[in-house]
C-alpha cells in the first residue's frame, strides 16, 4: 500500500470516476491510475469501485466505507510534511484562508495586512464560499483556516473557536420615511416596506427570518445577495429597505446611505473560527489566528485542539 494507490482512490471519487481528469491531476497516465487502484484493491481484497467494463461508475459498500479512512490517512500524511517543514522553517510557508465574503471584505482586510507584515515569507492564500464551501475547503485540506458565521458547527470533523458577535444594521437612502420615525423602528414598521438582505444561509440571514417569524410578520424580500456591497448598491437605487452586518457600513465609505441600528430586531450573531480536529498547525498559524482574535493565543487553540483529538 502506498500514497499514490490512496490519491488515486480519493482523486477518483473527487473527479466524478473520470479516470482522465485523475491522471490530470495527478501527473500521470490513465492506465497508471487504474493499475495503482486495482493494486490497492487487491491487496485490500475487496472491489472499492463499481465498474462498467473499463469505466468506474461509483463506490462499492466497501468502497463506501474505505473512503473515509483514505481521506484520514491522506491528511495525516500531509500534517507529517507540514510538522517536517515547521522544523525546517519556521517563518516561511503557505497559509490557506477559507472566509465567507462579508469575513474576507470587512473583518479580515486588516488582519492580513498585520499577519503580512510579521511574515513576508509566508505566501498566503485566502478563498471565499459560501458558510458550507467554507466547511468542505477545510475538510478536504484546501484550507487551514475557516471563518464564517453560519454552519461550521455543525460539522462533527471540525473544532469551531469562538471570535466576535457583531449585530445588524438596517440601511436606507438619505430622507426615508424610516429616519423619522419618533422611536426604534420596529419590525412591523420594517414589514411595510421591501427588504434586500442575505441569502439564506449567509451572514446572519437565519436570525433575520427567526425575528420576522416569531413576531408573525412575513417581510417583501425583493432581492437578496451574497455580499453587503451589493445589498447597499440596491438599497441605495431606492429598491428596498436593506439589511446588513453592522461591520459592512461605513459613513464615511456609503454617504448615499444612512444606518439604523436593527440589534434590538435581530439575535445577536457569533462569527466562528474553524479548524480541522486532526490538524497540524505551523507555528505562524497560531500568530495568525491570534492576531485576529486576540483571546486565541496559541496555547488556547493547542489545548482546545488536544481536547477534541484525546
Amino acid at each position: 500500500m502506498n500514497l499514490q494507490q490512496l490519491r488515486s482512490v480519493r482523486e477518483a471519487v473527487r473527479r466524478g470516476f473520470n479516470l482522465t481528469e485523475v491522471a490530470a491531476m495527478l501527473h500521470t497516465s490513465q492506465p497508471g491510475v487504474s493499475r495503482q487502484i486495482r493494486e490497492l484493491e487487491e491487496e485490500l481484497g475487496v472491489d472499492i469501485f463499481v465498474r462498467a467494463g473499463k469505466r468506474l461508475t461509483g463506490l462499492t459498500p466497501p468502497g463506501e466505507a474505505l473512503l473515509p479512512m483514505v481521506e484520514r490517512m491522506l491528511l495525516e500524511a500531509d500534517n507529517l510534511r507540514r510538522a517536517g517543514a515547521d522544523f525546517r522553517a519556521s517563518e516561511r510557508g503557505r497559509l490557506s484562508i477559507a472566509a465567507t465574503h462579508s469575513q474576507a471584505r470587512y473583518a479580515l482586510p486588516q488582519v492580513v495586512r498585520d499577519f503580512r507584515a510579521l511574515y513576508p515569507q509566508v505566501s498566503l492564500h485566502l478563498h471565499q464560499g459560501s458558510p458550507r464551501q467554507v466547511a468542505e475547503m477545510l475538510l478536504s485540506g484546501e484550507a487551514d483556516i475557516g471563518v464564517a458565521t453560519e454552519a461550521l458547527a455543525g460539522y462533527d470533523n471540525l473544532l469551531t473557536l469562538p471570535c466576535y458577535r457583531w449585530s445588524h444594521s438596517i440601511v436606507v437612502p438619505p430622507g426615508h420615511a424610516l429616519l423619522d420615525a419618533s422611536g426604534p423602528v420596529t419590525l412591523e414598521m420594517l414589514a411595510t416596506h421591501p427588504i434586500i438582505t442575505y441569502e439564506q444561509g449567509f451572514t446572519g440571514r437565519a436570525h433575520i427570518d427567526k425575528a420576522f417569524e416569531a413576531a408573525g410578520l412575513t417581510p417583501d424580500v425583493v432581492l437578496t445577495a451574497m455580499d453587503a456591497d451589493v445589498i447597499k448598491t440596491y438599497a441605495e437605487l431606492g429598491m428596498g429597505v436593506g439589511i446588513i452586518a453592522s461591520i459592512a457600513f461605513d459613513a464615511e465609505r456609503d454617504r448615499y446611505l444612512r444606518a439604523i441600528d436593527a440589534r434590538h430586531l435581530f439575535e445577536v450573531n457569533l462569527t466562528r473560527l474553524a479548524l480541522r480536529r486532526d490538524a497540524w498547525l505551523r507555528g505562524y498559524a497560531y500568530s495568525f489566528i491570534e492576531t485576529f482574535v486576540p483571546t486565541l493565543p496559541e496555547q488556547v487553540v493547542r489545548d482546545a485542539l488536544l481536547a477534541v483529538q484525546s
